[in-house]
């Protein structure tokens, strides 16, 4: 199905200051909401509960005709959980190592950009206005969050760089692709996905470093609490988006 230019751009958010505190705010509730629950009850019913909510989650976003915060957040927060339990799942209940399943997941992203760019010839988020392009979109937010997961680990574990090394490993990483987009001419499209992917190994160190016990170089604060802790601050970012722009739209109004 076909839809307007201007409805698709509605369906997701402006790329400002709040998306990325958002991003990285939902990326560190993920890890820490898919480790507690892993942990609390049988990982492969967590990991098929947290698929199930996440396919509620993007039938809605799927089903709106418009940007709705609360919707397209649910559906980012759902893909952060769901990620982390698919990218977790292969390395510790089937013992695959995190730079094999790191590549591996690079390798599935990179075949999802290259059929994405070879079927609409773009990767701009602001070009989606077809229902295909949706769904490439929402599968390329999906890889990104399970390779972040995987690399995020990989340095952290495997590297013995610890969870807050790795983030601020992934802090310097992740500030790159801004400062080349706004000061080299770095392609805006290549800065976006660049820095996207780097949200997740970003939050998800961090909210590790915060969750897990100081034994293995956390700060003890506990997975479930960090969840809702990350939770909380979320759903009041939403509510200010929401009321944020229906404001913009009475005051777009009113100037018509």
């Amino acid at each position: 199905m076909k839809l307007s230019s201007r409805s698709a751009i509605r369906k997701v958010p402006e790329i400002t200051l709040i998306f990325w505190m958002v991003k990285l705010l939902s990326t560190a509730m993920g890890e820490a909401t898919s480790d507690f629950f892993v942990i609390k009850i049988n990982p492969y019913i967590a990991v098929m509960l947290g698929g199930l909510v996440l396919l509620i989650a993007l039938l809605i976003q799927f089903s709106v005709r418009k940007y709705i915060a609360w919707v397209y957040w649910f559906a980012v927060v759902m893909v952060a959980v769901f990620g982390t339990m698919a990218a977790d799942s292969l390395h510790k209940q089937l013992g695959v190592p995190y730079l094999a399943s790191s590549s591996f997941f690079v390798i599935c992203l990179s075949v999802i950009f290259i059929v994405w760019h070879k079927t609409e010839h773009t990767l701009s988020i602001h070009t989606i206005n077809t229902r295909r392009r949706e769904a490439f979109y929402w599968a390329t937010v999906l890889a990104t969050f399970a390779l972040g997961t995987a690399v995020g680990d990989l340095t952290a574990i495997t590297l013995h760089l610890g969870y807050f090394t790795s983030g601020i490993l992934f802090t310097v990483l992740f500030c790159l692709p801004a400062i080349g987009y706004l000061y080299f001419n770095l392609n805006a499209v290549f800065a976006f996905w660049t820095a996207y992917i780097l949200t997740r190994p970003l939050g998800a160190s961090f909210a590790d470093w915060f969750g897990k016990s100081k034994a293995v170089g956390g700060l003890g604060y506990g997975d479930g609490t960090v969840s809702i802790i990350l939770s909380i601050v979320i759903v009041i970012f939403v509510v200010y988006m929401t009321y944020d722009r229906k404001e913009s739209i009475k005051e777009r109004e009113r100037n018509e």
